[in-house]
C-alpha cells in the first residue's frame, strides 16, 4: 500500500504557495520540515483558547494538564516507550543533551572514558566533550568509513572497555543520510562495556519508525520540527536512569518524574503541535481501526518504500555526472542503508554558489557543514565550504527531482 502523494501535499500550505509565479520546491527537509495545516490549527487552537500554565483550578489550566498527558502518550506511541514517565520535553534536542550531560557526568570520575562519533551532529558531541573536560574524562571518537560514510563499527568495538561510561551515537547522519546499524552497534556496546547508550534520532525520525524497547537504548532524543511539527525536543529515558540521576531544577518544583526534568514553563502550543504531528504521521496509514502505534508503523513502512524510490531515482541520475562526488551510500541497491539526504560537491565549484543559484529559482537546498564537525574534519571538507545537501521528505516528488536536475544542467552550462 502506498499513500496518495497528491493528498499528502494538499495538507501542507507551504507546498501550495506561489513565489513570483512559481511553486517553490523544498529539498531542505533535513534542516527542518514543512508543516501540515493540522499542526498549525492545533497550535493556534491551543493559544487562542486555552493558554494557561499547569496547576490552576480553572478550565484552561486543566486543559493544559490534559495536553501534557496527551503529548506524553503521543511520544510513547512514536517511540514505543513503556510509560509516559519515560518522556521528557525540552526546547530542542541540543538543550536536552546539555541537560542530561550535566546530570549523567556527575557520576564520572577521572580515568573514565566516553565515546562520541565522527558521524554525529555536534549537538550529540559537544555536550559530552564539555562535560568530560570538566570531570577529567577521556573522549574517544569513532571514525567513519570514508567510502560510504558509514560508521566504522569495528573501530567502535576497539574503543570500548571497562572504563567506558557512555556512548553517544547518531541513528542517521544529518549530512550524508548514512543510517547506522543500531542493532549491531548496541550489541557491540553491551558486549564490551557497561556504558550508557544515548541515541540522537533527530535526522532518523522523519524516515523510519523508532522502537526504543527493541533498540535496548538508555536514552533517545528527537526534534519534532524535523518530522512535520513545531520546535520541540522529545527525550526517552529508561525509568531507572531518570529516577537515579539528579536533575538541575528549581528548588520548589516537585521532585517527581518526568516533570522534575522539565525546567520552567513548557511550550504548550508546541506540545499541541507535536500531538497533531504524530496524528498526521499515523493518518498516512489510511486506517482508523488500529492502535496509533500500529498506524504509525504502517505509515513508516509506506514512507520508507516511497523514499527509497526517490533515493534510487536521485542516485541513478546523479551518477551520470562525472564531475560530481557524492559522500555516502551511492548505489540504488543500498537505499535501505540511507535516508533520502544527499551530500555532494561539484569539481571546482563552491557549494554556496550552487545553493545560491538554486535559491534564485526557488528550489531550496543547503550548503555548508551542518554542525557535523567530526565528519568534515575526517573528510577534509572543513575549509572548503563543506558540501551541497539535497534532502527529500515523503512530500517530495519525482517531478521535483526532475526540476532539480534540469536546474543542475543549467548551472553547469553557465
Amino acid at each position: 500500500m502506498q499513500f496518495d502523494i497528491t493528498t499528502v501535499r494538499e495538507q501542507f500550505p507551504a507546498l501550495q504557495q506561489q513565489i513570483n509565479g512559481s511553486t517553490p520546491v523544498f529539498f531542505d527537509g533535513p534542516g527542518g520540515s514543512q508543516v501540515p495545516q493540522s499542526v498549525l490549527d492545533a497550535m493556534v487552537g491551543y493559544l487562542g483558547r486555552y493558554n494557561a500554565n499547569l496547576g490552576g483550578a480553572y478550565f484552561s489550566s486543566q486543559k493544559t494538564v490534559e495536553l501534557m498527558q496527551q503529548a506524553r502518550e503521543a511520544a510513547v506511541d512514536l517511540y514505543n516507550a513503556e510509560s509516559t514517565e519515560q518522556i521528557i520535553f525540552g526546547p530542542n534536542a541540543t538543550t536536552l543533551a546539555f541537560t542530561f550531560s550535566r546530570a549523567i557526568s556527575n557520576e564520572w570520575q577521572q580515568g573514565d572514558e566516553i565515546i562520541v562519533t565522527a558521524l554525529d551532529h555536534y549537538s550529540n558531541v559537544s555536550p559530552w566533550e564539555l562535560a568530560a573536560a570538566e570531570k577529567g574524562v577521556t573522549v574517544r571518537q569513532v571514525r567513519v568509513n570514508e567510502a560510504d560514510c558509514s560508521l566504522d563499527l569495528e573501530h567502535l568495538a576497539s574503543l570500548l572497555n571497562e572504563r567506558t561510561r557512555l556512548v553517544a551515537l547518531t541513528c542517521a547522519s544529518n549530512t550524508t543520510g548514512s543510517i547506522v546499524d543500531l542493532d549491531q552497534a548496541i550489541r557491540i556496546i553491551r558486549a564490551n562495556s557497561k556504558a550508557l547508550c544515548y541515541l540522537d534520532a533527530v535526522h532518523f525520525a522523519p524516515h523510519k519508525a523508532i522502537d526504543v524497547q527493541a533498540l535496548d537504548c538508555d536514552f533517545l532524543v528527537s526534534s519534532a520540527y524535523k518530522y512535520f511539527g513545531p520546535h520541540l525536543g522529545i527525550l526517552y529515558g529508561r525509568k531507572e536512569h531518570l529516577e537515579q540521576l539528579t536533575p538541575y531544577k528549581v528548588a520548589p518544583a516537585k521532585d517527581v518524574n518526568p516533570g522534575r526534568w522539565e525546567t520552567g514553563t513548557q511550550n504548550f502550543e508546541a506540545l499541541a503541535g507535536f500531538v497533531a504531528a504524530v496524528e498526521y504521521l499515523a493518518s498516512l496509514s489510511g486506517s482508523d481501526l488500529l492502535s496509533r502505534r500500529k498506524r504509525l508503523c504502517n505509515s513508516y513502512e509506506m514512507i520508507e518504500e516511497y523514499e527509497q524510490k526517490l533515493s534510487a531515482y536521485f542516485l541513478d541520475r546523479l551518477q551520470r555526472y562525472s564531475n560530481i562526488r557524492l559522500y555516502g551510500v551511492a548505489t540504488a541497491s543500498r537505499c535501505n542503508d540511507r535516508t533520502p539526504t544527499f551530500a555532494f560537491r561539484i569539481d571546482g565549484i563552491e557549494p554556496r554558489a550552487v545553493s545560491e543559484f538554486f535559491g534564485q529559482h526557488h528550489l531550496c537546498i543547503w550548503d555548508g557543514n551542518f554542525y557535523a564537525q567530526g565528519l568534515y574534519e575526517q573528510l577534509g571538507l572543513t575549509d572548503i565550504g563543506g558540501v551541497v545537501r539535497v534532502g527529500c521528505m515523503h512530500y517530495n516528488t519525482f517531478e521535483e527531482l526532475d526540476q532539480f536536475f534540469n536546474l543542475l544542467d543549467q548551472f553547469l552550462q553557465q
